[in-house]
């Protein structure tokens, strides 16, 4: 059974090919997109990878990491060999993908290192960023048919990320922030997230006009308690995306150990999760 922080979401599971992964009403509903979140099971990794390791740097027998990631992109109808792979730092930057980086690291060399968002406008590229606990961030632009996907971490989060991630979509197709519908993916929730009293008091800088207990809370040991959830909410409706186009999830990653990677909850041992975003091909989509 899945452990939900709240029962109401805008995100459901679905299942192809025995293999489960996550997506968002909202995003499914513009008509325009392939996405989807990955969970562990259905995989073919071994011990603490088991069993849906997308990650080669984590020890796991790249047969196997390849093997997955063939069945997770079997699972929500992708090809492999348009991943577009991003080489996460917990930075803020965010490159432009165009048909020259089709395979990039999956089927050739990456050639590009800290990069936390992806965003294109061509068909068929599919974004993928990774994850054990950190955020991921989906944003679609119908009007421009133009699509992101960011890693947001602690140090992407009170950097926004999400932000950064608009302004270049603004930059890049002339994206409007009203018009994108956005989603925030599985990751750590509040109750699970514990932090220093520095990483605490650089949220409540950044984010001071709401720095409630629904972002942060200080308990008796001296820690603190974030919400991720909550700061890249803020981030997002701050970045101009209307309340009624954004969906937060409410599957905690460190709650669901069973179900998803956890870096907390692991201690460390663990592979990762996959967030995939492809803007279809209107040709291929009509069989022309």
């Amino acid at each position: 059974m899945w452990k939900k922080k709240t029962e109401s979401s805008k995100m459901y599971l679905r299942e192809g090919n025995g293999v489960p992964y996550f997506v968002f009403r909202n995003l499914e509903d513009t008509k325009l997109v392939r996405h989807g979140f990955s969970t562990r099971m259905g995989g073919v990794s071994k011990g603490h990878l088991s069993e849906l390791n997308l990650s080669f740097t984590r020890g796991d027998d790249p047969e196997h990491v390849r093997e997955n990631f063939r069945r997770i992109a079997a699972s929500i109808g992708f090809d492999t060999d348009s991943l577009v792979l991003s080489m996460q730092t917990h930075t803020t930057n965010v490159r432009l993908v165009t048909e020259e980086d089709r395979g990039r690291g999956y089927t050739k060399p990456l050639g590009w290192s800290d990069v936390d968002g992806l965003i294109t406008n061509v068909p068929g590229l599919v974004l993928s960023t990774f994850y054990a606990d950190c955020v991921p961030l989906f944003f679609v632009d119908p009007v421009h048919r133009a699509i992101g996907l960011s890693h947001s971490g602690w140090k992407g989060t009170v950097g926004r990320i999400g932000q950064k991630t608009i302004e270049r979509m603004q930059e890049a197709f002339g994206t409007k922030p009203e018009y994108v519908q956005a989603a925030i993916g599985p990751s750590i929730c509040q109750d699970c997230y514990e932090v220093s009293e520095e990483v605490a008091l650089a949220f409540k800088k950044e984010f001071w006009s709401q720095a409630d207990e629904r972002l942060v809370y200080r308990k008796p040991n001296g820690k603190y308690q974030l919400n991720l959830w909550r700061a890249n909410e803020i981030v997002l409706l701050e970045a101009g995306i209307q309340p009624r186009h954004l969906a937060v999830t409410n599957i905690c990653t460190c709650c669901n150990p069973e179900h998803m990677f956890s870096h907390r909850a692991s201690r460390g041992e663990r592979g990762n999760l996959g967030a995939f975003l492809e803007l279809a091909d209107p040709e291929k989509e009509h069989g022309t």
